[in-house]
């Protein structure tokens, strides 16, 4: 009776949040809003004279900001010369674009649905949904390809088992965003964190306590594992449950994979091998001509997976999608193969608009300077407190990802509180190392439910193409449990971590 009780008390508050998301205006609507609401804080900032003083680990200087305002003759240049830069300058807006032409090529040609037919015929229920957030949170080690690849096919394969694809789709959201920061393999952001990191110990005079890319690898090994457990149970448990039957326009078919079906799928595996095969030498010969030279003069390919994999990611889905389209006869010629491409350009209309209004949103967010100013004073707060050992480290998680909801960028943020965080930390004994991982344990769980997120606008848009009159209000009210679990398990998990006393990384303690 007891579990019953807890599971309709879940459900309820899911539901009203559900409720309330769904019955505000269209999400472009809701960013046109918050950027006027935005403005006006920030002209009250301004009129107010509130400034901060941080040091700024990346540009490796202090500097001393207030809050800008939009409502001055300035601000309003800014509003009108920015808007087209805004929106053609908004992260992910080519990233989606470009690699969903591919992803078209692959899926309106049928090689989605004929490839998850055979693939999913008598796999487990039970692995498929440990196996999409495990796929999404390696994901990140290809940079953002995670976003526009895993998180559609989620739902794609939630759909061809009869399943909710919202379910298929949050599992997928909730690996390759809410676990950011945990996987099995070194990723950019470790050297990017670490960089910034080490210059906050060199700018506070620490020389001796700098730490490796490696510093958080092997708690984050675990993490994997402990993302991928508390992921499952909560799609399991809550999310599916409480999104109820399907009665969206993806209709699930069951019919057997024809003998053209089967020889296409052949020709779109040997089309697929063969630009594996082409890919690998390009990138991992002695003198690959995808690798550029680094600062020290070594032939990396950091660059290309930074710029260059999305295109590669297009050819990835377009090279088998052709094959695939011409051996069943559905792309015949030239104009057959754009037409796929087109259609798959015609769903992604709302997204450009959304896109539009809010590349707005975000861009005022960051001139307006709210976001720093909101993470400075937030530092300054965690640190008049006076807390120490666990309670530090849980205090400075929560506010990390507190923050997180109004500062996307990992690295921006870090910037900006490693310079106060690290030195402070290291003088109470407590290692970069640990400060470190505390920070991205804070900055990954939040993404899931921040509109401020740059592919928020996105995932709103993949959902909408499975059921029309789910909105804002159904993917935050959806991502909240992941959110919640992973704050509160991957907490739990560092507390454990630092009673054991384990090394973090090779060679990294967890005290001074």
């Amino acid at each position: 009776m007891k579990k019953e009780r807890n599971e309709k008390e879940i459900g309820g508050v899911l539901q009203t949040i559900e409720r309330v998301g769904n019955a505000l205006p269209h999400p472009a609507i809701i960013f046109v809003i918050l950027s006027v609401v935005l403005v006006v804080i920030a002209e009250i900032i301004s009129r107010a004279g509130i400034t901060v003083d941080y040091y700024d680990a990346r540009a490796s200087e202090q500097i001393q900001l207030g809050a800008v305002s939009l409502l001055n003759a300035e601000g309003l240049r800014y509003v009108f010369n920015s808007a087209t830069k805004n929106f053609t300058g908004f992260a992910p807006l080519g990233t989606v674009l470009v690699a969903m032409l591919g992803v078209g090529v692959a899926e309106y040609t049928g090689l989605f649905n004929t490839s998850l037919r055979k693939l999913l015929s008598g796999v487990p229920m039970g692995i498929v949904t440990p196996t999409i957030i495990f796929a999404g949170i390696m994901s990140n080690i290809a940079s953002d390809a995670g976003y526009v690849v895993v998180i559609p096919l989620g739902a794609l394969i939630f759909a061809s088992m009869g399943r909710h694809p919202v379910a298929g789709l949050a599992a997928a959201f909730a690996g390759v965003s809410g676990g950011f920061s945990a996987n099995l393999l070194l990723g950019t952001l470790d050297p990017l964190l670490q960089g910034i990191t080490n210059e906050a110990l060199n700018a506070a005079g620490i020389v001796d306590a700098a730490i490796d890319p490696t510093a958080n690898w092997y708690f984050m090994i675990v993490s994997t594992f402990v993302i991928v457990a508390v992921g499952t149970l909560v799609t399991n448990k809550i999310v599916i449950p409480n999104l109820g039957p399907y009665h969206g326009d993806y209709v699930h078919e069951d019919a057997p994979i024809t003998e053209l079906e089967n020889r296409g799928l052949k020709n779109a595996g040997r089309a697929l091998l063969i630009f594996i095969i082409i890919m690998s030498l390009a990138m991992f010969l002695p003198n690959a001509p995808l690798k550029a030279p680094n600062a020290e003069g070594d032939l990396v390919i950091t660059g290309f997976i930074s710029n260059g994999l999305i295109f590669a990611m297009f050819l990835a889905f377009f090279i088998p999608g052709y094959a695939y389209g011409k051996t069943i006869g559905v792309i015949k010629d030239s104009n057959d193969l754009v037409a796929t491409m087109t259609k798959s350009m015609q769903s992604m209309g709302s997204y450009l608009v959304l896109a539009f209004f809010a590349s707005q949103f975000v861009a005022y967010f960051s001139h307006t300077n709210l976001g720093i100013i909101l993470s400075v004073k937030g530092a300054e707060f965690l640190e008049a407190i006076g807390l120490t050992g666990i309670p530090l480290i849980g205090v400075f998680i929560l506010l990390c990802a507190f923050i997180n909801l109004f500062m996307g960028s990992a690295s921006a943020k870090w910037a900006i509180m490693a310079p106060i965080f690290v030195p402070m930390m290291y003088h109470m004994g407590i290692s970069p190392a640990l400060t470190q991982v505390a920070y991205r344990i804070g900055d990954s769980t939040t993404n899931i439910i921040s509109p401020l997120m740059s592919y928020f606008a996105m995932i709103v848009v993949f959902m909408q193409r499975y059921d029309k009159e789910k909105g804002l209000g159904t993917l935050i009210s959806t991502m909240v449990p992941y959110s919640m679990a992973f704050l509160v398990s991957w907490t739990l998990l560092l507390i454990l971590w630092m009673f054991i006393g384990l090394p973090l990384g090779p060679g990294a303690t967890l005290y001074i």
